[in-house]
């Protein structure tokens, strides 16, 4: 069973979007239609406010950790059509604002490690952005990929850094490639796949089972399997799991139809257990048995005054 080990008072002042917690579970990030970030230092059952970062002027949508290795690196985005990364170098400060975006900025993800310092970020305007950063110059650049969606992109995820290449059979390791792949979800019902070719990207693969806006897409974590997995959830009240041998051809499976609007999925880090949350309040646990059906193997009802969905974005 799930249950809540503790309940955070975060001070915000609006309804919070999302919550995030770092690689080492340490500290927890919050954002909220207050317009502020928030992070938090957890020990021993407690939570110290260590920083309130002053920088959007709409509401925050999403923050997302980037791996340690590139240091204390947080990106946030925001209805301000902004997308602010923070770092931490002894007090947290803004190092860079990515502001091209036409409407409001909806999801970000850092890119698998592997790939460098590299973020996702898509928005209400349809298009998708990829920022790159330099090493060698310290500076920032971006690519963008116009139209991604029809009226809007809702959420971003990449893939892992090692997925299946249908180039490769003779071995396990040799079927293991680096590949930059993501998956998006948008206002157009649509889950689609996108591939870096060269100094570009293209769309790889467009899913279609949803029948209205895709709030939330996951790409699981590779757990060694030569098969991709990915989660999709709509205001249909379906979640989809998307699976594929070759990351070209996909197979839906629908998980559950639910009572509500389903407004988040996540994967655990082992990739076997899937989180999902929606208007019904409860966060619910699934996972896959031998048969390859899934089953509900926990829920929790969420509480008064924890944390919103995504269900004001993209409007």
């Amino acid at each position: 069973m799930v249950s809540v080990l503790n309940t955070v008072d975060t001070g915000h002042e609006d309804m919070i979007h999302d919550a995030e917690m770092d690689y080492y579970g340490l500290r927890l990030a919050t954002c909220s239609s207050d317009n502020s970030v928030k992070i938090f230092d957890l020990k021993n059952g407690t939570q110290t406010l260590t920083a309130d970062l002053k920088g959007h002027y709409g509401p925050v949508w999403q923050v997302a950790w980037s791996h340690p290795k590139f240091g204390n690196l947080l990106a946030s985005c925001s209805y301000d059509r902004k997308v602010i990364i923070w770092k931490e170098s002894g007090e947290w400060s803004k190092i860079y604002e990515y502001s091209s975006h036409d409407s409001s900025v909806n999801s970000v993800a850092w890119a698998p490690h592997e790939f460098g310092l590299m973020l996702a970020c898509g928005s209400s305007d349809g298009s998708l952005s990829i920022l790159y950063h330099s090493a060698d110059t310290g500076t920032w650049e971006a690519r963008k990929i116009p139209g991604a969606h029809t009226i809007g992109c809702n959420a971003v995820s990449w893939c892992p850094a090692m997925t299946p290449n249908p180039a490769f059979d003779t071995s396990m390791k040799e079927r293991q490639c680096i590949v930059k792949r993501l998956v998006t979800g948008g206002c157009d019902n649509l889950v689609k796949i996108w591939k870096e070719d060269g100094d570009r990207w293209i769309e790889e693969a467009k899913l279609e089972v949803h029948s209205d806006w895709v709030r939330d897409v996951a790409w699981a974590p590779s757990i060694g399997l030569p098969r991709s997995t990915i989660a999709s959830c709509s205001q249909d009240r379906r979640v989809v799991i998307w699976t594929s041998d070759d990351n070209v051809t996909w197979t839906p499976t629908v998980l559950h139809t639910f009572g509500d609007v389903v407004w988040n999925v996540s994967w655990s880090l082992t990739g076997n257990i899937l989180a999902v949350s929606g208007g019904d309040n409860q966060v619910s646990l699934w996972r896959e048995n031998n048969e390859g059906q899934w089953t509900c193997i926990s829920e929790v009802n969420k509480g008064q005054g924890q944390i919103a969905g995504n269900e004001q974005r993209a409007l």
